[in-house]
């Protein structure tokens, strides 16, 4: 899912709700930020800089 449009630089909340086909409200990107901030939490997803999350890369 987020490989499909992250770059190597990663993608924001908003961009990755554009993606998802919500609608672009501070509503509708705030949860996707909430979600994508716990995933970041518990190692699914990286967050090397703040806000902009990138794919784990795997390791093995």
């Amino acid at each position: 899912m987020l490989e499909t449009g992250a770059g190597p630089e990663g993608l924001r909340a908003k961009e990755l709700a554009g993606l998802l086909g919500l609608e672009l409200v501070p509503a509708k990107i705030e949860g996707v930020r909430v979600k994508v901030k716990r995933l970041a939490a518990r190692g699914w997803l990286g967050e090397d800089q703040p806000g902009i999350f990138t794919p784990r890369r795997r390791t093995g």
